[in-house]
C-alpha cells in the first residue's frame, strides 16, 4: 500500500520562508483537498511533493524513500502531475499528448509499442476523450483539453496524483464532470490524491480530508465536517461563513456571508417557535440575512420541519402528531438559551404545542427578547381552551414586542442589533 509522507518540511524562495513545519500522512485510495488563501503555500506544497522545489528542511517520502534521492524516471512511473495551466502550443494530436505519459516507462529513443497505445486508449476512455483522439489538442475546449491532461497523468500509471486547481477556468458542467472523474479514480484505481483548491463545497463534497494552509502553516486537517467551520474558515479567509449540510449531496455547504454596509449583525441567533408552515417563509428570510437560526419543537412532517430540513436549520423534534415530551421541551429551552432572540411565528397551538410558550416564557424571564408575529386574532388558532391566549398575553405585558411581517421583523432585530452595540 503507497503512502505519501510530509514530515516537517520548510521551503523558501531566497530569504523569503512559504512553508513553515508541514507534516501529513496520505494513504493509496485516500483523497487530500489543500485549501487556502492566494499566498498560503499551496501550490508550493505541490512543487515540493513533486520534485519541483526541494525543501529546506523535512522529507517527503513515498513509501520509506526519499523522493529527492530516487531517480526522476522513477518517481515519475509513481506520481503524476495535473498542473493549473498545460500550455500546448503545437498541433499534437490529443492521443500524441495522452502518449507522452508514457516516456517514464520507455527506454531512451523507443517508439511506442501496442502495449503503450492500449494503456493511453483505456485513459482515454476512462476521461472521455478517446472520441476526439485524432483531433488537435489546439482546437478542444477547456474541459476537453483538461480531460487529456488528466488522461496523460494516468498513462503514467502512477500511485500518486497531484492536482493544482483542476477546474480553474472550466464551467460548471465541466467542473462537476472531472471531479467525477478524480473522485471515480481514487475508489475505482485507489489512486492517492492530492489536490489544491480555491472552492470550499467541491472539496467539501469530494475529498476524504482536507488541509487548511495559512501563512505557510497548517491551520486544521481532518475531514470537512472537522476543518470547514465557521470559525476555521474566518481565521484563514478572513470571510464569515454559514455552514450547513446540504440538502441532496449530504455534504457540507460553505455559504459566504457579505454583510450589507460593512455591517455586520450584532445580533446573530434566533430561535424561532412555530409550525404547521407559518414559519418557512420567515426561515428562510432570516437565513438569507445571515441569521443562524434555530427552531421547535416541530414535529416530523411538519411542513416548517421540512423546511428547515432544507435549509440546514437545527431543530428540537418531536414524533408526528405527538405531544412535546419533557426531553423535547428541555432541548428546546437549551437552543432558546444559545439564542439572541425568540421569535413566535402566528402557528395555531393546542395542547400537544403548549410547551413551547412554556419555554417561551422562561426565555423572557432570564432575559431573552420575544418578537411575536400575528395575522389574526389569536382567539382563531388558540385551541387549549384560552391557556395558549393567557400565556401570549403575559408574554406582551412582560415586553414582547409585536409585528405584523417579516419585513417589520427584520426591522426590529436591526433595533435590537442597535441596542446591543450601544450598550457594549
Amino acid at each position: 500500500m503507497v503512502t505519501l509522507t510530509i514530515d516537517g518540511i520548510a521551503c523558501s524562495y531566497g530569504s523569503i520562508e512559504v512553508l513553515k513545519d508541514i507534516s501529513f500522512t496520505v494513504k493509496k485510495g485516500q483523497f487530500l483537498g489543500i485549501l487556502g488563501p492566494n499566498g498560503s503555500g499551496k501550490t508550493t506544497l505541490l512543487k515540493s511533493i513533486s520534485r519541483v522545489l526541494k525543501p529546506k528542511k523535512g522529507a517527503i517520502l513515498i513509501d520509506d524513500k526519499e523522493i529527492y534521492d530516487m531517480k526522476t524516471m522513477d518517481v515519475a512511473k509513481r506520481m503524476a502531475v495535473v498542473p493549473q495551466v498545460t500550455a500546448v502550443s503545437f498541433d499534437f494530436t490529443a492521443l500524441e499528448v495522452v502518449l507522452m505519459g508514457r516516456n517514464p516507462h520507455m527506454a531512451r529513443f523507443k517508439m511506442e509499442g501496442k502495449a503503450d497505445i492500449d494503456i493511453a486508449k483505456n485513459s482515454m476512455q476512462l476521461t472521455h476523450t478517446w472520441e476526439f483522439a485524432d483531433r488537435p489538442v489546439t482546437e478542444l475546449s477547456g474541459g476537453e483539453r483538461q480531460r487529456v491532461i488528466i488522461a496523460r497523468a494516468l498513462t503514467q500509471e502512477p500511485e500518486i496524483l497531484l492536482l493544482d486547481e483542476p477546474t480553474t477556468h472550466l464551467d460548471i458542467c465541466n467542473q462537476l464532470e472531472i471531479m467525477d472523474l478524480i473522485k471515480s479514480l481514487s475508489e475505482t484505481k485507489e489512486l492517492l490524491i492530492v489536490a489544491v483548491f480555491h472552492d470550499f463545497n467541491l472539496a467539501a463534497r469530494y475529498c476524504d480530508s482536507i488541509i487548511l494552509l495559512k501563512d505557510g502553516k497548517i491551520v486544521a486537517v481532518g475531514s470537512s465536517e472537522e476543518t470547514l467551520t465557521p470559525e476555521n474558515v474566518k481565521e484563514v479567509f478572513n470571510v464569515d461563513t454559514l455552514v450547513k449540510k446540504h440538502p441532496i449531496t449530504g455534504s457540507l455547504h460553505v455559504i459566504p456571508v457579505s454583510w450589507p454596509r460593512n455591517q455586520k449583525p450584532k445580533i446573530q441567533a434566533v430561535h424561532m417557535i412555530c409550525g404547521g408552515g407559518t414559519g418557512s417563509q420567515v426561515m428562510k428570510v432570516l437565513t438569507d440575512e445571515g441569521y443562524v437560526v434555530t427552531a421547535g419543537v416541530l414535529n416530523l412532517l411538519d411542513t416548517d420541519q421540512e423546511t428547515a430540513k432544507v435549509l440546514g436549520v437545527v431543530t428540537s423534534k418531536e414524533a408526528p402528531f405527538s405531544p412535546i415530551t419533557e426531553e423535547a421541551h428541555k432541548s428546546n429551552l437549551k437552543m432558546i438559551r444559545k439564542s439572541h432572540v425568540l421569535v413566535i411565528t402566528p402557528t395555531q397551538f393546542g395542547e400537544g404545542n403548549l410547551q413551547n410558550l412554556v419555554a417561551a416564557q422562561t426565555a423572557q424571564k432570564e432575559g431573552i427578547p420575544v418578537i411575536l408575529m400575528e395575522d389574526g386574532p389569536l382567539s382563531e388558532r388558540d385551541f387549549t381552551g384560552g391557556k395558549a391566549t393567557e400565556y401570549i398575553t403575559k408574554l406582551k405585558e412582560n415586553g414582547a414586542v409585536t409585528v405584523a411581517s417579516t419585513a417589520e421583523l427584520l426591522q426590529v432585530l436591526e433595533k435590537y442589533e442597535t441596542k446591543t452595540e450601544a450598550q457594549k
